[in-house]
């Protein structure tokens, strides 16, 4: 049952991120899932480095986080995309 909830925390993060960065209409359900989840990840370790606690479990304060790390995967990907050269 964990590992659902988990696949349902990382849909929600990555979605609310595809939202902020307007990818939403290119990414399906799965890059959702798994930006939210690689985001959860990335935003622990972004946290960890100012200091900071990373995701602490199933609350406001970890989806804000997994949001945050996800946005940065989404910008990194873009990044690698255009070729180095990013524009909104």
């Amino acid at each position: 049952m964990n590992v659902v909830v988990w696949i349902i925390f990382g849909a929600l993060a990555g979605w609310i991120a595809s939202i902020i960065m307007r990818t939403n209409a290119n990414q399906g359900l799965l890059m959702d899932i798994v930006m939210g989840i690689l985001g959860a990840l990335l935003g622990g370790f972004i946290m960890d480095f100012f200091g900071q606690p990373g995701v602490t479990g199933f609350n406001i304060y970890s989806l804000l986080i997994a949001v945050l790390g996800a946005v940065v995967l989404i910008y990194i990907g873009r990044l690698f995309q255009r070729g180095g050269t990013y524009r909104a």
